[in-house]
């Protein structure tokens, strides 16, 4: 058998023409040229691309191995010598097998949290589990039934909204639901000055996600899918190529992508129509502001008098600055010996205004004025 990289060299068509005696197998992801053939009888033989049938997921696995990811015939097996070498679960099989490659290019994120850490408001909410439902629910729409799954089974979800609205956070949820982890790439890992590399770092993240179906995470992805401008030179023309090509890698991944935004009206509508669940994440109201800083209050916590509600109405907050005001509240108390009072916390949301550049003005804060 010679395993080739889909060009047979000249000294290897030599010898098999030479060894008549023998039957020689061509090993290769892409059959060789005619003309690099050896001059000997030959027909060819195409592995089949299709899922594993039952008979064979159970070979793999076992007969009460339920058949939780769609892995191709040559996945399965590894996935099963994964999980030979540790124990039975197939999830963390699958992990391990993804997590190798993915790792040097991306932040892995081991889902810690479900739906009750997440305040939104109920269609929002039923978007995100129309998200699961359709990654679950594949083979039953696509197999059983018979629909068209071109060009991929793949599911693109758009999130988009201010900084600090749960995007991350809902992506992590979905993953969990789905026994998951998420891979968020981080840009300065792949996009590149150099033309062309771009593409080639790209083209390996996908392939190494490509082993499990990850939930992969474009954060920023206005960033990476920017609107494809007029060409004025040419690194206008092969930033246009950069943007043309995720679109199709896009297509061809059978996983869940996942892109985050904070400027939706940045990304190219090539893009925006290939996405099939779009999220718009929006500041919370002033009641799911109250039940989030309830959240951010743990009930081990001392506290003393901690008014949510007026903190809830007076200050319009994201859900990730509230977290960072309750945190800084924390230790605010914490260095004084005391328990989470009302000052502590006005003053966490005071710090939290100073770094977005908010002017602190003495009306906003009523009665606590003289705190900040």
């Amino acid at each position: 058998v010679v395993e080739t990289d889909g060009s047979l060299p000249r000294h290897a068509r030599e010898w098999i023409e030479r060894a008549t005696h023998l039957a020689w197998v061509i090993s290769s992801p892409s059959g060789p040229a005619v003309t690099e053939l050896p001059n000997r009888r030959w027909h060819a033989v195409e592995a089949a691309s299709a899922e594993p049938t039952d008979a064979e997921w159970a070979a793999a696995f076992g007969d009460d191995a339920p058949r939780s990811h769609r892995l191709t015939f040559d996945q399965m097996h590894r996935v099963a010598r994964a999980r030979t070498a540790g124990d039975d679960d197939v999830d963390a099989a699958v992990r391990r097998l993804a997590s190798g490659r993915l790792e040097q290019l991306t932040r892995r994120i081991r889902p810690t949290r479900g739906w009750n850490d997440i305040v939104l408001s109920p269609d929002r909410l039923a978007a995100l589990r129309g998200i699961v439902d359709r990654y679950q629910l594949a083979n039953t729409v696509y197999d059983e039934w018979g629909f068209s799954a071109r060009p991929s089974r793949g599911l693109v979800a758009l999130f988009s909204g201010p900084s600090g609205t749960g995007k991350t956070l809902a992506s992590e949820i979905i993953a969990g639901e789905l026994g998951l982890d998420v891979f968020k790439l981080d840009l300065s890992s792949v996009v590149s000055k150099y033309i062309g590399e771009t593409e080639k770092n790209l083209e390996q993240f996908f392939d190494a996600a490509s082993a499990a179906n990850m939930v992969l995470f474009f954060d920023e992805a206005d960033s990476l899918f920017g609107k494809r401008s007029d060409v004025k030179d040419a690194r206008d023309r092969y930033a246009n190529i950069e943007v043309s090509y995720l679109l199709q890698r896009l297509e061809t991944y059978d996983g869940l992508v996942v892109m985050a935004t904070n400027f939706e009206k940045n990304v190219d509508e090539a893009f925006l129509r290939r996405i099939h669940a779009r999220v718009a994440f929006a500041l919370p109201g002033v009641e799911e502001r109250a039940s989030i800083w309830r959240q951010n209050l743990p009930p081990g916590a001392p506290t003393d008098d901690v008014d949510v509600e007026w903190l809830a109405e007076h200050f319009e907050l994201s859900g990730g600055m509230i977290r960072n005001a309750s945190v800084q509240a924390a230790f605010t108390a914490a260095a004084r010996g005391e328990p989470i009072t009302m000052a502590a916390a006005v003053q966490g949301v005071a710090s939290e205004l100073r770094k977005t550049g908010r002017l602190l003005r003495a009306e906003d804060f009523g009665e606590h004025d003289d705190v900040v």
